[in-house]
C-alpha cells in the first residue's frame, strides 16, 4: 500500500502522535454560552472552547488560543462565573471524552458528546477506546428550547439520529490514527482534516462544521465503525499481541437489500477493510517488531439490486444493463489500486450451479467485466481472479474447504506481501523519527517500487528470511522492513458468511508469515489443527458476527466453523435456521428505518424547510444505492434491469453488454447448469454454504480440445487458442471454477490431502 518513490533515509518509524491531543473534557454552561475545557493526558496543557447559545440556528464556535496550566484554567472559570453571576453563573454539565459532532435538522443545533468510554485495546502504547455512553445536547438554553423545537418532524429526525447506537461497534483513539492501516500511518504521515476525509471516518459530516470553523481537529474524535478485537496469545514460549480491525466504509453504506452492488463513483456496498496486526509483547520503551496485513471485502461491483420482500425470503436479484462499458466497475478497481497498490486479487465465492439461476448470472457478468477491464491494462496491473464456488465445494465430503482456501491465501501472500518493521520508541512527546516520505502514496503503484531500503523487492520475500544488513536500530539481526503491495478482495453475495470463512483462511496464512518475521516460529505456517488456529478462528467468527449484524441484521452463518469444532449437526442446523429468520425479519421490517438513520447520521440526507421529509421519499431514496439513482428505462423504452429468477434460458442469452466476439462471453454466459442436488425446499440464506447430506453430487466436465488440459496461470504467459473468434478456457463444469493465476487441477487435488506442495510447481 505504498508509493512510487521513497527517500533512502534510514527506516526508523515511530507511532508517536504528530500533534498534541486532548484526552478529557469538562462541559460547563452559562445562559449564553457553553464552555468546554480540555486537557492532555499528562494534565499539563489546558485549552478552552466556547460555543454561542444565543444564535442556536448558527454554529458559532470560538477557540481560545492560550494554553493554560491547571491553576490558570481554574482561575479563568472563577472569572467566567463572576461575570455571569446575575444570570445564574457558570454551571458544570458533564465530563466528556470528545466531541462526536454537531447536527441541525429543522430546529436548533445539537451537540453529540462521548460521556463514558472504555479501553478495548492498545497498539504499541496507543490506547483504543469504545463508547460506553453518549449524550445529545441541544445548544439553546433549556427555557428557550420549548418553543424552538416545534415539530413532530424534528423529534422524528432526532430519534433517527439516536438509532445509530454509538455504544455498538464504534471505536476511536486520541493518539493513533485507527482509521488507517499501520503501513499508511508509518509511511504517509497525515493529520487533521485529511484524516477525517478518509472513507472510514463515520462522523466526517458531523464534525465538518467545527473543523471548518476552527481549522483543526483537536476537539473532536474520529469514529470508525466496524469491529476491533485484541488479545495476547502465546506460541513457542513467546507472547505476542494480535489486533483484528474491521473498518466499514461510510461511502455507499447501508443495509443488506437497500445497498447492493456499486454506484456511479465506483463505491460498493458493504465495503470493509480488515487488518490483522501482530506485534511483540515487550516492556514499554523498548523497540518492538510489528507486522500488519490488510484484506478487503465488498459487494460485487456491478449495478444490481434486490427488492425487500415480506413474502420471499430470497428475493429476486435484479441485474442492470445500464453500464455497458463497466465504467463503475473500472472505477472501483482503480480506487482499490490507489489504496493498496497492485496486484488486485479477486476471490469470488458465489454460486455457479443453481436450480433457479440467481447468483450465477452475477458470476457470469462479473467475469465478463473483469475480462473487459483487463484488456486495457498492462500485464503487471491486470486484475487477478479466482471464481470458486464455495457452496459447491462445501457440499463435497472429500473436500477440505479451509485447506483449499488456505492454499489460495498462501499464494496470494506471495504476490502482495505483508507489512513488517521494527518500531523505535519516541524519545519524548515531541520527538518523532519520520518514516521515509511516501510522496504521493495513495496514488502510487507499489508494484513499480523495488527500493531495497523501503520496499518489498519481490514476492519471494514472504518465503525467505531477510538479511540483517539493514539494521535500523542494532537490537535485532532481522529488522529490514517489508511492505504490502496489493490486496486480496473477497466477495460472495452478501460478503458476510462465505466471505468471512475465506478471510479467516487468509488471516491464518498471514499469521504464520507474521510470526515467522517476528522470529517466533521457524517455518511461516500455522497448522490448521493447532490451538492458535482455533483461537484465531474464534476472532474471525466474532468479527464476522459483528459485521453481519451491521449489514444483514443477524449473526453470521458459521456452518463451516461449527463443523470444524465438531458441533452436533442438528444444533448447527437449528442455529442457522434461527439466524436466517432473524435476518429475514430485520431485512423485511427493520432495514428501511435503519437505512434512514444511517443516511441522517452520514449527512446523505439533510432536512430542509419546505422539502419532503426523509420518510416521505419512499423506497426510491433507500434503493438509489442499489439502482444508483438511475431511471429504470433506457432511451428505447426497454427495462434496464434483468431479474435473475427464470429458468436457465435467461442465461443462454448473452448477459454481457459486449459484442459477440468478446473473449469471455461464450465461456461464462452459457455455462450454467441446473443444480442436480436434492430439489426439496430448504430455508437457506443465500450467503450460507449448503451442506449436502448425500454421498456425492452429479458432476459435469468439459475440456476444450484446443487447449492443453493443464492450464497454468500466474507469471507464465497465458496461451490462447482461438476458434471461431472465441477463446476457450479449460474449465471443470462441475464447479465452473475459473482463474487466471491459480492452477485449478492442483487446487482441487490438494483439497483431498494435507501434504504441502511447492508453489513453484503448481502456479
Amino acid at each position: 500500500m505504498g508509493s512510487q518513490e521513497r527517500e533512502t533515509q534510514p527506516f526508523q518509524p515511530t507511532l508517536s502522535p504528530p500533534q498534541p491531543c486532548m484526552h478529557e473534557f469538562e462541559l460547563y454552561e452559562t445562559r449564553s454560552k457553553f464552555y468546554i475545557i480540555g486537557r492532555d493526558k499528562s494534565r499539563t496543557n489546558w485549552r478552552v472552547l466556547s460555543i454561542d447559545r444565543s444564535e442556536p440556528y448558527e454554529l458559532i464556535i470560538h477557540e481560545d488560543s492560550t494554553t493554560y496550566t491547571e491553576s490558570e484554567c481554574t482561575e479563568l472559570q472563577k472569572r467566567i462565573h463572576e461575570g455571569n453571576k446575575s444570570i445564574g453563573g457558570l454551571k458544570f454539565v458533564t465530563t466528556c471524552y470528545g466531541i462526536v459532532g454537531f447536527v441541525k435538522f429543522l430546529g436548533p443545533y445539537y451537540m453529540l458528546l462521548i460521556t463514558e468510554r472504555r479501553q478495548i485495546g492498545s497498539i504499541c502504547g496507543h490506547a483504543v477506546y469504545a463508547i460506553s455512553k453518549s449524550e445529545i445536547i441541544s445548544l439553546p438554553y433549556s427555557a428557550e428550547q420549548a418553543h424552538m423545537t416545534d415539530s413532530r418532524n424534528e423529534c422524528r429526525y432526532k430519534k433517527l439520529l439516536c438509532m445509530v447506537d454509538l455504544t455498538k461497534d464504534f471505536f476511536f483513539s486520541y493518539s493513533y490514527h485507527v482509521m488507517r492501516a499501520l503501513q499508511k500511518n508509518l509511511c504517509d504521515r497525515q493529520a487533521g482534516h485529511v484524516l477525517y476525509e478518509t472513507m472510514f471516518v463515520w462522523n466526517e459530516f458531523l464534525t465538518r462544521g467545527i473543523r471548518n470553523n476552527l481549522q483543526n481537529s483537536l476537539w473532536t474524535v474520529a469514529l470508525v465503525y466496524g469491529s476491533f478485537k485484541q488479545t495476547t496469545f502465546s506460541i513457542a514460549g513467546h507472547n505476542f499481541n494480535l489486533a483484528l480491525i474491521a473498518r466499514r466504509s461510510r461511502h455507499y453504506a447501508g443495509t443488506r437489500y437497500l445497498k447492493r452492488g456499486v454506484n456511479e463513483k465506483g463505491r460498493v456496498a458493504n465495503d470493509v477493510e480488515t487488518e490483522q496486526i501482530v506485534f511483540e509483547d515487550v516492556a514499554e520503551g523498548l523497540p518492538v517488531r510489528i507486522s500488519s496485513v490488510v484484506q478487503n471485502r465488498g459487494s460485487i461491483p456491478l449495478f444490481w439490486s434486490q427488492e425487500t420482500s415480506r413474502l420471499n425470503i430470497k428475493p429476486d436479484i435484479i441485474l442492470s444493463k445500464k453500464d455497458q462499458n463497466y465504467e463503475a466497475t473500472r472505477l472501483h478497481f482503480e480506487n482499490l489500486a490507489k489504496r493498496y497498490g497492485n496486484p488486485i486479487i479477486i476471490l469470488n465465492l458465489i454460486k455457479t450451479v443453481e436450480k433457479r439461476p440467481r447468483e450465477s448470472i452475477l458470476r457470469a457478468e462479473f467475469a465478463n467485466a473483469i475480462e473487459f477491464i483487463n484488456k486495457d491494462l498492462p500485464e503487471e496491473k491486470r486484475l487477478k481472479f479466482l471464481h470458486w464456488d464455495l457452496n459447491k465445494h462445501t457440499r463435497s465430503k472429500a473436500t477440505n474447504v479451509l485447506l483449499l482456501l488456505g492454499k489460495v491465501a498462501a499464494y496470494a501472500l506471495t504476490l502482495t506481501g505483508f507489512f513488517y518493521c521494527q518500531l523505535i520508541p519516541a524519545l519524548g512527546s515531541g520527538d518523532s523519527s519520520e518514516c521515509p516520505s511516501s510522496g504521493n502514496m495513495d496514488t502510487g503503484d507499489l508494484a513499480e517500487q523495488n527500493d531495497p531500503q523501503c520496499g518489498l523487492e519481490d514476492a519471494d520475500n514472504v518465503e525467505r528470511d531477510d538479511a540483517g544488513d539493514n539494521n535500523a536500530n542494532g537490537d535485532f539481526a532481522d529488522t529490514k522492513p517489508m511492505f504490502q503491495n496489493g490486496v486480496l478482495r473477497t466477495n460472495c453475495i452478501d460478503c458476510l458468511d462465505r466471505t468471512n470463512v475465506a478471510q479467516f483462511a487468509y488471516g491464518l496464512a498471514a499469521l504464520g508469515h507474521q510470526l515467522h518475521a517476528l522470529d517466533m516460529i521457524d517455518i511461516p505456517k500455522i497448522d490448521l489443527d493447532s490451538q492458535l488456529a482455533d483461537n484465531l478462528m474464534g476472532f474471525y467468527e466474532k468479527m464476522g458476527d459483528t459485521l453481519a449484524h451491521q449489514y444483514g441484521g443477524s449473526a453470521a452463518h458459521n456452518k463451516i466453523f461449527s463443523q470444524r469444532r465438531g458441533q452436533w449437526r442438528a444444533a448447527t442446523h437449528s442455529q442457522e435456521l434461527i439466524r436466517t429468520m432473524q435476518r429475514y425479519y430485520s431485512n423485511a421490517y427493520m432495514d428501511a428505518e435503519k437505512q434512514n438513520a444511517i443516511n441522517v447520521f452520514l449527512g446523505h440526507f439533510q432536512a430542509q424547510h419546505g422539502k419532503p421529509a426523509l420518510w416521505e421519499l419512499n423506497s426510491v431514496h433507500h434503493w438509489s444505492a442499489g439502482r444508483n439513482g438511475q431511471t429504470n428505462i433506457d432511451e428505447n423504452g426497454r427495462s434496464l434491469f434483468k431479474r435473475c429468477w427464470s429458468d436457465g434460458s435467461i442465461l443462454r442469452a448473452s448477459v454481457s453488454p459486449m459484442s459477440s466476439t468478446n473473449v469471455q462471453q461464450t465461456n461464462f454466459s452459457n455455462l450454467v447448469f441446473q443444480d442436480s442436488s436434492d430439489g426439496s425446499n430448504r430455508l437457506l440464506v443465500e450467503s450460507s454454504p449448503d451442506i449436502s447430506t448425500s454421498e456425492s453430487d452429479t458432476s459435469y466436465y468439459r475440456c476444450s480440445n484446443s487447449i492443453p488440459r493443464k492450464q497454468l496461470f500466474g507469471d507464465v504467459q497465458r496461451e490462447h487458442y482461438v476458434e471461431n473468434d472465441h477463446v476457450n478456457i479449460h474449465e471443470r463444469v462441475d464447479s465452473l471454477d475459473c482463474s487466471n493465476f491459480v492452477d485449478l487441477d492442483w487446487l482441487s487435488s490438494s483439497g483431498h490431502s494435507c501434504e504441502e506442495e511447492s508453489y513453484e510447481s503448481v502456479f
